[in-house]
This record gives C-alpha cells, sequence and structure tokens, in this order.
C-alpha cells in the first residue's frame, strides 16, 4: 500500500476569523477550484462548516470523466482547524487537515492530506504521469485566487510539498 501526502502552507492578511469565515462554506470551495475540473456541490452547502457533515459534489477530473465525491466533515475547531475525510469518490483514502494559524499581520494556513490511490500499480502510474501534476495545479490555483481575494503578506514564501510517505 503506497501512502501519499500533500502539505501546503500559505500566509494571508487576513484574521484568523476571516480565514474561518471564507474556509467554514462550503460553497467557498468552488470559488477555489479551477473551472476545469467541472466541480459542482450538489449537497451539504447549505449550512457553516460542522463535525457530521457531509458534503456532496461532483468533479471532473479529465475531460469525458465525472465521478461523484461524498466527504464528511469528522473534527472542527471553530477559527482553528478542521478535518474532511473522502466517505465515497476516486481515492482509496482522502483525509485532509486543515489549520489557520495566527502569525504576525495575518494567518498561516497549513493543509495536509494524506492518500491512496486505487488500482495498485496502475494507480502508481496514474500519479506519476498525471495526478501529481494535476494536484499541484490545484493548490497553486488556490494560493493564486486567495491571493486575489484577500491579497498577499510581503516576504512570505508558499509551500508546497507532494510526495510518498
Amino acid at each position: 500500500m503506497k501512502l501519499y501526502q500533500l502539505s501546503s502552507k500559505q500566509t494571508l492578511p487576513i484574521t484568523p476569523m476571516e480565514a474561518w469565515e471564507f474556509l467554514s462554506n462550503p460553497a467557498n470551495l468552488k470559488v477555489i477550484t479551477p473551472s476545469n475540473m467541472g466541480f459542482h456541490i450538489l449537497s451539504g452547502d447549505d449550512r457553516k462548516l460542522f463535525a457530521g457533515q457531509l458534503i456532496q459534489y461532483t468533479v471532473s477530473p479529465f475531460p469525458g470523466y465525472t465521478t461523484r465525491w461524498v466527504t464528511e466533515i469528522t473534527h472542527a475547531k471553530k477559527g482553528e482547524y478542521f478535518v474532511d475525510e473522502q466517505r465515497f469518490g476516486p481515492y482509496s483514502l482522502w483525509h485532509h487537515k486543515h489549520f489557520i494559524h495566527p502569525i504576525e499581520g495575518g494567518v498561516e494556513m497549513e493543509d495536509q492530506i494524506d492518500f491512496k490511490l486505487p488500482l495498485g500499480f496502475l494507480g502508481q502510474l496514474a500519479y506519476r504521469f498525471f495526478i501529481k501534476r494535476q494536484l499541484i495545479a490545484i493548490f497553486r490555483y488556490r494560493e493564486q485566487k486567495l491571493i486575489e481575494l484577500f491579497g498577499k503578506m510581503a516576504d512570505s514564501p508558499n509551500e508546497l510539498h507532494l510526495k510518498p510517505i
């Protein structure tokens, strides 16, 4: 079983509560997802984020293929963090932790995703030639979109790492 990990950090010149208000609204996931992903929320975006919440959506990871994805918010602490886990979807495992850390002049938003692909060796090939590049592009898009929405902190490099673990 091969596990992968994506970690991302981004600083923004906003308060922890401003970050939480944006992140805790499931409808904003569409705002920070590239349009070429064909992302559409089907249910679960009618309330602010809470532990136990199920969010259903469709996504098209590549042209001609659309899949349904269901995630559950398993943990949430207002203004600090939440965790979503895939209950149904394209991954064998998807465990995504979102953290909001107050820093001088703003926040550091941190994502840690542990995931496993289906299909054994074929999944590993898909990761090498397609999925890795796609995940990096999605998180780079999010980084730029959040800068457009909230601005950028001076001298604060953003980090993105994707690796097998």
